[in-house]
């Protein structure tokens, strides 16, 4: 699991990279239901892995707006599985995506090298510790308990992340281990989720990498309404999220969660080689 974690960490910054997403859930907005037996989860991981993932993301919690939270035993008792199954199928490593510490513990168990939380290290008074212990990396997400169209985004997030490097500090979690998330979607307005893509290079003082979260979101669905299709039958929000993440990239973000990684490769390929004539 060290060696994976490691293995990623060391080629940030050497290109775009692109974190798959593999919802092992009943109501996630874009795939729920879809992957929820092991021969699913480990296929899905495969084809993103082959079609250009660097890193597998699993999640058994939609975390959707409006979504219904689960307790704990439930997100396990989805991981159980198919979890470990995903995790020795390919050779990339896996993340969790949880805010729940017993599920993150229970995920290193089975040999994931990342958590991804989406509160942070402040959801859950133990997670901070639980990362520490099982040595894997951790995405931080920025996250609000509820919209303020008033408020400074940007501001709001470097109080968010300073409070939870703090909690990464105290518990004794490597920095070279984090990784940053702005939380695109996640108790935003719309003009917030764009100021906030559009202030990442704000956020590189801390000297970590940023990761991005889009992937065909309503936020992006509600810019390209309306986009005629045409005869090639094109995805309006596939086509919009391979935009924002281009910009994204743009503003100095290295990792992408996507849902369609083929068509990522594709378009970082060109971004990277431009970006390194």
């Amino acid at each position: 699991m060290q060696a994976k974690r490691d293995r990623f960490l060391n080629r940030i910054g050497s290109g775009s990279l692109i974190m798959g997403i593999v919802n092992a859930t009943p109501d996630s907005f874009s795939d729920g239901g879809q992957f929820q037996t092991a021969a699913a989860a480990v296929a899905q991981a495969r084809k993103l892995t082959a079609d250009g993932a660097d890193i597998i993301d699993v999640g058994a919690e939609s975390t959707r707006p409006g979504h219904e939270p689960v307790p704990a035993d439930v997100e396990c008792a989805r991981l159980e599985p198919l979890l470990r199954a995903v995790v020795s199928s390919i050779e990339q490593p896996v993340s969790i995506d949880t805010s729940k510490a017993s599920v993150a513990r229970f995920a290193a168990d089975q040999g994931v090298a990342f958590i991804n939380d989406v509160w942070g290290l402040q959801k859950d008074p133990a997670m901070a510790d639980v990362v520490a212990e099982t040595e894997t990396g951790v995405v931080i997400m920025h996250n609000r308990e509820e919209t303020d169209r008033d408020c400074d985004i940007i501001a709001d997030m470097r109080r968010f992340f300073d409070i939870s490097l703090s909690l990464a500090d105290k518990a004794g979690i490597p920095m070279r281990h984090i990784i940053l998330d702005p939380g695109i979607g996640f108790a935003k307005s719309k003009a917030q989720n764009l100021q906030a893509l559009r202030g990442l290079r704000q956020l590189q003082h801390y000297g970590l990498p940023i990761l991005v979260g889009l992937s065909r979101k309503s936020l992006l669905g509600a810019i390209v309404e309306g986009t005629p299709a045409g005869d090639l039958k094109i995805e309006p929000r596939l086509i919009a999220t391979l935009a924002a993440n281009i910009a994204a990239a743009a503003e100095g973000a290295a990792i992408f969660r996507v849902h369609d990684a083929a068509e990522h490769l594709a378009a970082f390929k060109v971004f990277d080689a431009i970006s390194r004539a």
